[in-house]
């Protein structure tokens, strides 16, 4: 029953993505582009003539990424668990900051690494960070979406798969190592350079899990580096002459 629900949930959340992103390299590959002459938007308006209704559809899509979130809590509640049995917690505020901001910026900077080394050599789409146009509440949504990805990716690909799937019996490399390719695959969308940084950033996500029991550090981290790369990037991109554009 525990591998249903684990099936359920990711078929629900990031299991369906990495087949969505899997369909998606499939197009690029298949493209007459280079794959670094495509493109791969992360943040996209939804009505570019409208800011209102854009801005409506942005907060729709923020708020409904938390329901697979909160069926996980829900779960852990029903079988006599809860959040707090995968650190999705805010018992040690400090340990949760100081880790995940040093996470960051580990993960960070290499992430940046093989995005630009993967351009170079054409393994990797053009990233833009968002397409959004100038309105008073980009910034704000911006935000609200790298605290969405960190949430729904973290408490999902981490805590609970690592913690479910140990319970079934798995080893728990293997359960880190599963978790890492799920993560990897669901970021094949933006090419190759990126499925293997983000497979590393998974192993070393997996680890900490491992070392701490805790997943609030990593949310706290993945949240810094897409703040970092969501509103950075708009302020960066075309003012830094080696960040592909």
């Amino acid at each position: 029953m525990l591998h249903w629900e684990v099936l359920c949930v990711l078929a629900l959340s990031l299991g369906a993505a990495a087949v969505s992103a899997t369909i998606s390299f499939l197009g690029v590959l298949t493209a007459p582009e280079s794959m670094a002459d495509q493109t791969a938007s992360l943040i996209r308006s939804r009505a570019e003539d409208r800011p209102w209704l854009d801005l409506s559809f942005q907060l729709y899509a923020v708020v409904f990424a938390f329901a697979p979130v909160a069926l996980v809590v829900y779960l852990l509640h029903r079988s006599g668990e809860s959040a707090r049995t995968i650190g999705f917690d805010l018992r040690r505020p400090g340990f949760d900051a100081w880790s995940g901001a040093a996470l960051a910026a580990l993960v960070g900077a290499g992430g940046l690494v093989v995005y630009v080394v993967s351009w170079q050599l054409g393994l990797t789409r053009t990233i833009v960070p968002s397409t959004l146009d100038g309105n008073w509440w980009d910034s704000t949504v911006l935000v609200l979406q790298a605290l969405k990805n960190g949430v729904l990716e973290e408490v999902i690909v981490v805590g609970y798969l690592l913690h479910r799937l140990g319970q079934a019996g798995w080893s728990p490399w293997k359960v880190v190592l599963a978790s890492s390719v799920l993560r990897a695959f669901y970021h094949l969308y933006q090419g190759v350079g990126m499925f293997f940084g983000n497979l590393v950033m998974g192993l070393v996500f997996g680890w900490f899990y491992l070392r701490y029991g805790r997943v609030m550090p990593l949310v706290v981290a993945h949240t810094v580096i897409d703040v970092v790369a969501f509103v950075g990037a708009v302020y960066l991109i075309g003012r830094i002459d080696w960040l592909p554009v």
